[in-house]
């Protein structure tokens, strides 16, 4: 090979070299973006974790007695309503409905569409004094925003906080029930039924901010625990007169015969 070759070979492979390591360059910057990218998704799907665990109320195995219950619920955790027409008010003497329900569950919503208007009249006339139990047993249905507990808890903080205000917010949980299987209402939308319902601003800012389940979470889980217990219990609406299952609700004239019956 002549000189001018000899440089014009060298060139070329020099050329040859310099490409091969654009190539590699290009390839680890690939490499390193991807295992960047991956990284980054893996962070924040920890950040993520952290923060919803940080939004939930924790709970633990507690029984109901011990935990913080609303101060309008006797001990079993039930929430009397009589004819004053207030959270903690009671018929004395007249037989009690107790009433088991998940704020999300469509059957419950059911049973107040049945006998929600008989049961008013009832308590009004101070024929009988309804007790309600708010547990969650669909946290798993609500596509993780555990909404049966974030509703209970709502309700339970204005049966504390605004007893006289209770009767109507339990009734527009299920007048605007959420179906099963969705997100439910958020925590404002809980708030602004609390507000119609008549409960005081501080009371709406609590349940809009997440205070309500924050202080009655433990309670609802508690409750649902506890009655878990019941041999006789099988899922929400779980109905009783005196002590008495109604199995047959759903008839609009079993319950009233029910509270009849048991009142002699």
């Amino acid at each position: 090979m002549t000189k001018a070759e000899r440089r014009d070979a060298a060139r070329a492979e020099a050329l040859a070299l310099r490409e091969k390591e654009l190539q590699r360059d290009k390839r680890n910057r690939a490499i390193t973006l991807g295992v960047l990218a991956v990284a980054l998704v893996a962070l924040g799907v920890v950040v993520w974790m952290i923060l919803a665990e940080g939004q939930k109320k924790s709970v633990d195995d507690v029984p109901l007695s011990e935990v913080t219950m609303p101060s309008t619920a006797r001990a079993d955790g039930g929430i009397t309503v009589g004819a004053d027409g207030a959270a903690g008010t009671a018929n004395e003497g007249a037989p009690e409905i107790q009433v088991y329900l998940d704020y999300m569950c469509p059957v419950c919503g059911q049973f107040e569409q049945v006998n929600a208007a008989s049961v008013d009249e009832m308590v009004a006339a101070g024929d009988a004094t309804v007790v309600y139990h708010p547990i969650s047993i669909l946290d798993a249905q609500s596509q993780g925003t555990d909404y049966s507990t974030r509703s209970a808890s709502a309700a339970a903080y204005v049966a504390d906080k605004a007893p006289e205000a209770f009767p109507a917010y339990h009734a527009a949980l299920f007048t605007n029930q959420p179906s099963e299987g969705t997100e439910g209402l958020s925590d404002e939308e809980l708030s602004v039924f609390a507000e119609q319902a008549g409960a005081p601003a501080d009371v709406v800012t609590a349940v809009a901010d997440g205070t309500a389940r924050e202080t009655f979470g433990q309670y609802v889980f508690s409750a649902t625990q506890a009655i878990g217990e019941d041999p006789d219990f099988t899922g929400t609406p779980y109905v009783l007169v005196d002590g008495e299952v109604v199995p047959n609700w759903n008839d609009p004239a079993a319950l009233t015969a029910a509270v009849e019956a048991a009142a002699g």
